[in-house]
């Protein structure tokens, strides 16, 4: 089997959605017994800044949960299918919520968060 490059796994990142990083991020704790989590959350804003602004699609990037948390949480359970222990690790730490969605689809979600009180930017 030929070596995986840092570059083909960051590459992969990228085209990763939230819930696919977390799959990843499981597989690799029962494997290695290690928690890669800090590695795999700083990748993901990465992974979206690097999308074109010009773009049609756009990635929905949680800032800051603000002092609503529960509803942002529920947004965000709602919007990725993620279940509740996961959706709260992104409200607490932030990240991509949706990637690589139609323009209109990443403002409508950014409006719910932001009307949650959610602090929130499309990359």
């Amino acid at each position: 089997m030929a070596k995986l490059t840092k570059e083909d796994f960051i590459s992969a990142l990228k085209e990763m959605t939230i819930l696919e990083v977390k799959e990843l991020v499981d597989a690799m704790k029962e494997e290695f017994g290690v928690d890669p989590s800090a590695v795999a959350v700083a990748a993901a804003p990465a992974a979206g800044a690097a999308e074109d602004a010009g773009s049609s699609t756009k990635t929905v990037v949680l800032k800051n949960a603000g002092g609503n948390k529960i509803a942002v949480i529920k947004i965000i359970k709602e919007v990725t299918g993620l279940g509740l222990v996961e959706a709260k690790a992104v409200a607490d730490n932030g990240g991509n919520i949706k990637e690589n969605i139609p323009a209109d689809e990443a403002e409508a979600i950014k409006n719910q968060l932001t009307e949650a009180g959610a602090e929130v930017e499309l990359a």
